[in-house]
């Protein structure tokens, strides 16, 4: 385990920042956790709801199993237990988006509860890793949404989102830095799309977490914390727990004290402001929910919730590094996002029947490609890997053309450029502008006599040991022949040539 070094330097010396945070994903599911209401992103104001989301006399609300077993499966991708007897609890408040007049949650008996995830503190180096604790993982309805910027003097309510379900993820407090958070939210976000219980997009608000934050010198009891709500993207939690962390260093070596308290954060400013005080953590009058049987869960369905897994972020990444070959961090790269390790495992099953080979044989040469050449070649097109013109099929057909000795790798790049131009494939590209590598010894073999002879005086230099020149032959020879020319065959050739 990475220990991490990021402290604020204060008047008064090193402080260090302890991080917490509460993430709420939306489960995915066709309707609501207790109402069969659509739950689809971009419907027209109030168009999803149903009686029981407005909260009309006599209405009882019934729990979705489906939205029960996401939140199973995401506890056990997590490795956390799961509670066979969990209870709903109302947790009281009054908001004009709130029609019951209190949210159904979990308190005190949680569906999920400990578990962790491992994060990697340093991108560049995967095998420095840190464990992030989960304190429980609770499921609750979703409230509404109020819009003040419709008229000028009165607020309208959405009530889609109002009882839409989500998952409460609490981590401990075991974060030391804004990078150990955005690791964190990563890769929890990571498991959870691959799991498939959430879609993970935090633009849609279907994910976002409320950063808790405060300061101690080193080694010292926790210090008062704040908690800035609804943080709706990994850039802005970092930004808000810089922000905060700074903001409480300074406030208390000027002698004043840190409050606990509710904050927002301000994208655009880059700051938080106080939204209202928070003297006690647990001040909603919290009650076992009447209306609500406790979820008892049976083997059977716990069975069908692991069996339903897919492999998992880590395990696949342990997998590739150790039954194909590939580094750790080609391996990271290709786990991170589950869109990314299922295009290349496309890739992979298309190149190794393309080339007749095992895949682990041609892992090495799929996976430095994909990185390398069509992520960067994508990133200057500003296109996501789903909607690249170049599908695994088509990135298969150009590797297979590189593997036979069809094309060089410097000719690989220009029809990789065409492919993303065009969309057509690379063996029509390679035939129709002419870019077969030349592998023909005897048209080589001239080439290489006119560039020695046309160098004569670098000749005698290289035999005279200046053996750098080499790669000047080999570079006079490729533009000669336009990078056509087989590298392996000019490397040869040129030796002999020289002696």
């Amino acid at each position: 385990m990475t220990e991490s070094t990021y402290r604020i330097q204060g008047a008064t010396g090193e402080w260090e920042v302890v991080i917490g945070l509460e993430v709420h994903a939306q489960v995915v599911s066709k309707s609501k956790l207790f109402s069969g209401a659509a739950t689809a992103f971009g419907a027209e104001p109030n168009a999803q709801v149903s009686l029981v989301d407005a909260a009309m006399p006599g209405m009882l609300p019934v729990p979705n199993k489906e939205c029960i077993r996401q939140a199973v499966r995401t506890g056990m991708a997590i490795n956390a237990r799961i509670n066979k007897w969990s209870r709903f609890d109302r947790k009281n408040y009054f908001y004009a988006d709130l029609p019951q007049g209190y949210q159904i949650s979990q308190l005190y008996h949680p569906l999920v509860g400990e578990g962790a995830i491992e994060i990697a503190v340093d991108e560049k180096n995967p095998e420095a890793t840190k464990t992030i604790g989960i304190e429980r993982i609770h499921v609750e309805q979703d409230a509404g949404k109020l819009m003040h910027d419709q008229h000028p003097t009165m607020s309208y309510v959405d009530l889609n989102r109002s009882g839409v379900a989500l998952m409460e993820i609490v981590s401990r407090p075991d974060m030391r830095s804004p990078a150990e958070a955005g690791a964190y939210l990563r890769k929890l976000r990571a498991i959870l799309r691959y799991v498939g219980s959430c879609d993970g997009n935090m633009e849609e608000g279907s994910m976002r977490a409320d950063v808790n934050v405060s300061v101690r010198k080193s080694g010292a009891e926790f210090g008062t914390r704040t908690e800035t709500k609804n943080v709706n993207s990994v850039r802005f939690v970092m930004a808000t727990i810089e922000h905060e962390a700074n903001r409480q260093v300074d406030l208390i070596e000027s002698g004043g004290k840190v409050v606990q308290e509710t904050r927002l954060f301000d994208p655009g400013t880059g700051t938080t402001r106080s939204m209202r005080s928070k003297e006690d953590a647990h001040d909603y009058r919290y009650f076992p929910d009447p209306d609500l049987l406790p979820l008892e869960l049976d083997d059977a369905f716990l069975e069908d919730c692991r069996n339903s897994l897919p492999e998992l972020p880590d395990a696949k990444r342990h997998r590739y590094e150790n039954e194909l070959g590939l580094s750790p961090y080609n391996a990271q790269v290709l786990t991170a996002e589950v869109e990314t390790a299922r295009w290349f495992e496309r890739l992979l099953g298309e190149a190794a029947k393309a080339q007749g080979k095992p895949p682990a044989d041609v892992a090495k040469q799929a996976a430095n490609w994909l990185i390398s050449e069509l992520f960067g070649a994508l990133n200057k097109l500003g296109i996501a890997l789903e909607n690249s013109p170049v599908t695994p099929e088509k990135g298969a057909e150009l590797l297979a053309l590189i593997g036979d000795g069809t094309i060089s790798g410097s000719i690989a790049k220009q029809v990789l450029e065409k492919m993303l131009e065009t969309g057509d494939g690379a063996a029509a590209i390679v035939e129709r502008e002419g870019l077969k590598q030349e592998s023909d010894t005897g048209a080589i073999e001239a080439v290489v006599a006119k560039v020695l002879a046309d160098n004569a005086d670098k000749v005698a230099q290289f035999k005279a040991g200046k053996e750098a020149l080499f790669g000047f032959f080999v570079g006079q020879t490729m533009k000669a022949m336009q990078g056509k020319a087989n590298p392996q065959v000019v490397n040869e050739l040129l030796r002999k040539a020289l002696g």
